[in-house]
């Protein structure tokens, strides 16, 4: 864990409000991102990110420094999440939003730097289709395996990272996310 991540921790120990805002502001966007790719709806994912900041400031204290700060809070995120799979599931609640914003981030992604080529909009409406194909097919995956493919494909993530977040052993993460991408394969291929 690094000097600063140290540092962080005992800021917030101590309950520091500051260190809090500091935590969010830095970690905000990827906790957003992972809830979003794991429950496919944003306003599920907006709740279950905030009750991640407030679950780790609560609980910063049983937080042990054998694994980066980042790592922990990745860990609640993802516990967190496959609870609320699990109440929707059992609320047959589980509509899934269609990412109206996956529209527009793959445009976003495609608007070239000021001075550099324009992007042309065939291109643009048909990364947004693909961003959109992908996320249904992830949103239907197994949850251990949509789990492995969010934290490796799409937060790119370390195998040892995600270990420390999933408690698997290395070769059960590797084989999984194995599976799981030939089961996003086939779903992929189905779609186009």
């Amino acid at each position: 864990m690094s000097t600063a991540d140290r540092e962080l921790v005992r800021r917030l120990r101590n309950r520091d409000e500051q260190a809090f805002r500091e935590l969010v502001a830095e970690h905000r966007d990827r906790v957003y991102n992972l809830t979003l790719r794991m429950l496919g709806n944003r306003a599920e994912a907006e709740d279950v990110a905030q009750e991640v900041f407030i679950q780790v400031f609560k609980t910063i204290d049983t937080f042990r420094e054998e694994a980066k700060l980042s790592t922990w809070l990745y860990r609640v995120a993802v516990n967190l999440c496959k609870n609320r799979i699990k109440y929707l599931a059992r609320r047959h609640d589980r509509d899934r939003d269609q990412l109206d914003d996956s529209n527009e981030a793959a445009a976003s992604s495609a608007i070239a730097a000021p001075g550099g080529p324009t992007p042309r909009p065939d291109r643009a409406l048909e990364g947004a289709q693909v961003e959109k194909v992908l996320q249904e097919a992830i949103s239907t995956l197994d949850e251990e395996h949509r789990v492995l493919v969010v934290l490796r494909d799409i937060e790119d993530l370390s195998i040892e990272e995600i270990c420390a977040i999933t408690n698997l052993p290395d070769g059960t993460v590797k084989s999984r996310l194995h599976r799981a991408r030939l089961a996003l394969r086939k779903k992929v291929t189905k779609y186009l």
